[in-house]
């Protein structure tokens, strides 16, 4: 039996026998694995961190095109003030002549008390002339002159909604004429032609829409 030594091994190991011992490497797969899992998360956030430089310096990607052009802006509605209109006159400045175009006896004086009542002055009371006489088949004619088609007509308009409202332009004077029509049955109920007044009086301001980027 022999004795020899492998060479580089420093006299360390002895080996005796006809049989020599297996030499293993240093196991180092453990250590590449981490490595490489620990360079693979190097790059993923240098990438990540690459990516955020350039939206920043592009002005966002697509949220910055949307917002240049307007798209994704959000839309408000606000109330602008309604431009400054002429006041109405007053019902109790306003003389009214009831005339009847209708078969139906009766209707001018009771429509002339009630206006009457509800504050207007009351002019001429009795049958419509032959131009009108059975001849207005809506509820009523509001008659005036030209200056009366923006100022009385609409006030006298709210006692009597679906009036037709028509001027004549030789007419003179201020006063105006409600002639009844064969749809008339009565004038609007008091509380409702006070609510239109008011709202004549005061308009609603009208919404605008604006855009807010």
């Amino acid at each position: 039996m022999s004795m020899l030594t492998p060479p580089g091994m420093g006299g360390k190991y002895r080996i005796t026998g006809n049989k020599y011992p297996k030499m293993r490497r240093p196991r180092r797969r453990g250590r590449l694995v981490v490595l490489t899992v620990a360079s693979v998360v190097v790059l993923g956030v240098g990438g990540w961190g690459t990516l955020q430089l350039i939206d920043v310096f592009t002005g966002g990607g697509r949220e910055a095109s949307a917002a240049g052009d307007g798209t994704d802006c959000g839309v408000r509605t606000k109330a602008s003030p309604s431009p400054s209109a002429k006041p109405l006159p007053e019902p109790r400045t306003i003389t009214v002549n009831v005339l009847n175009a209708t078969t139906r006896g009766g209707l001018a004086k009771k429509t002339a008390d009630e206006l009457k009542k509800r504050g207007f002055k009351i002019g001429d009371v009795g049958n419509a002339t032959k131009q009108y006489d059975k001849k207005v088949k809506g509820t009523g004619l509001l008659l005036g002159p030209a200056t009366a088609l923006d100022t009385t007509l609409p006030v006298l308009g709210t006692q009597l909604p679906g009036a037709e409202r028509r001027t004549e332009a030789a007419r003179k004077g201020a006063t105006v004429d409600l002639v009844i029509g064969d749809g008339f049955k009565a004038l609007a109920p008091q509380q409702d032609a006070d609510r239109a007044l008011t709202k004549l009086a005061r308009p609603e301001p009208a919404p605008t829409t604006k855009k807010d980027c």
